[in-house]
């Protein structure tokens, strides 16, 4: 298969800008992205809608993520690629990484295909999405067998790496071992192996969803060295981005977590209205004003 270059989906418009103009921006945000996991730690959230994106970015983070849980809650739908389909998932990725001037990553689930060439297809396509990096997992979605045994497994990290080197965008990959959401009975020693066997597959980042423990995780950042490491935290753990530099942690995800919160203080106030009769769970909203004046700011700095 010869190189060639992935064209931009008609369906992505910045500011106007035209496919030349587009390609230019992706391919510098993906030189940006990739000059952050050269060094220290930085935080890279999960929004799961354009205006979760541009109040991130707003923020001053130097990168975002999707989230495919926080995404197919928004569509009514669970987290399941198989539910959510990959043309919704790359509509919507596309979506965000247009909506933005950051780099993306993409939460690509288990790469959109059982087999080495069907992941090789779909991750072809999610880089013509203008991502700077994209994920892809080694959950089968099987609970008899919740995990690709690890020579497929490899291979399908193999692939997806030569469909990007293929496809000539410079896109980050990140290979991710679901042993610990899998419930392997030994998640850590079998996140190390198959973590160094995606390094050697071709990953350039590493990431072992579920681990906590302070121990486990600078143990996994070493395995994995000198390629960066990237560390979910979905939930509030006692520890610090400071806390998880020191580990050696390069990059940290907070996956569904953001949506979650919106989820908390929606059901929470929904419940409240209608088991007590109660507006109680409207206290401490964000002000209308806020909120409102914010995107009509935001959307004057885009020109429309």
């Amino acid at each position: 298969m010869e190189d060639f270059e992935q064209p931009i989906p008609k369906s992505i418009v910045v500011n106007g800008a035209g496919e030349t103009d587009l390609r230019a921006a992706f391919d510098a945000r993906r030189r940006a992205f990739r000059a952050l996991h050269e060094e220290g730690c930085f935080v890279m959230p999960n929004p799961w809608d354009v205006g979760s994106a541009r109040y991130l970015q707003h923020l001053g983070f130097p990168a975002l993520a999707t989230t495919s849980a926080g995404f197919a809650f928004s569509q009514g739908l669970p987290d399941s690629d198989a539910v959510v389909g990959r043309e919704r998932s790359l509509s919507h990725i596309a979506e965000i990484a247009a909506a933005v001037e950051l780099p993306v990553n993409a939460d690509f689930a288990s790469g959109y295909g059982a087999d080495p060439q069907g992941v090789a297809d779909s991750v072809t396509r999610c880089v013509a999405t203008g991502v700077a990096g994209l994920s892809v997992e080694d959950a089968t979605g099987d609970p008899s067998a919740p995990l690709y045994e690890l020579p497929l497994a490899v291979e399908r990290v193999r692939a997806a790496r030569q469909a990007i080197d293929q496809s000539g965008g410079g896109v980050l990959l990140t290979a991710r071992a679901e042993c610990y959401l899998a419930g392997h009975r030994d998640a850590f020693r079998e996140s190390v192996r198959r973590l160094q066997a995606y390094a050697q597959a071709g990953a350039d980042v590493l990431f072992a969803p579920g681990v906590h423990k302070p121990v486990e995780i600078k143990a996994l950042v070493e395995a994995v060295r000198p390629k960066p490491f990237n560390l979910l935290v979905a939930r509030d753990s006692g520890l610090s981005v400071g806390d998880l530099a020191a580990l050696g942690v390069r990059r940290i995800s907070v996956g569904g977590a953001l949506a979650l919160a919106a989820w908390g203080g929606f059901m929470r106030a929904a419940q409240s209205l209608k088991s007590d009769g109660s507006f109680a769970g409207l206290a401490g909203l964000a002000p209308y004003a806020d909120v409102n004046d914010f995107l009509a700011a935001d959307l004057r700095t885009r020109g429309m």
